[in-house]
């Protein structure tokens, strides 16, 4: 097999991947009554802490109108708080509330312990090759 089909078969095989892991992330995140952006958000400030609203975007690779739609339904289920930035008063900072930190704290154990267990057929080894040429793709994706 030429090195254009062997492309084309990696590159089908990772969008096949790929769709397989979100199904098993989205089912997970489902069960705690979040999507994967809403889950994502309180995962960012979960670890990351207080975040301004730009970041959060940057960060969840979500459009501008999205992360309002995200936001405003996870300020609705008083899991986050926005207020304005001391620093700027034209930017907003997003942070979690107790009862999000309580949530997040009580799922994310087990979402991490799914994620471990999707890449069980790898040793540690492997997996650590898996991610060093994965991010090789991305530097060389970015490129062109």
């Amino acid at each position: 097999m030429d090195r254009i089909e062997e492309s084309l078969k990696a590159f089908v095989g990772i969008k096949r991947t790929n769709d397989l892991l979100e199904k098993s992330v989205k089912k997970d995140v489902r069960s705690y009554g979040l999507n994967i952006s809403e889950f994502a958000v309180l995962e960012l400030l979960y670890n990351k802490g207080p975040q301004p609203i730009n970041r959060i975007q940057e960060r969840i690779l979500i459009a501008n109108s999205s992360t309002t739609y995200v936001l405003d339904k996870l300020q609705k289920k008083e899991y986050i708080v926005r207020q304005k930035d001391e620093n700027d008063k034209r930017s907003m900072i997003v942070l979690v509330t107790d009862k999000g930190e309580e949530l997040i704290k009580e799922i994310f154990p087990t979402h991490s312990a799914l994620l471990s267990s999707l890449f069980d057929d790898l040793s540690d080894e492997e997996l650590e090759l898996f991610r060093d040429m994965l991010k090789r793709i991305s530097a060389a994706a970015r490129v062109k």
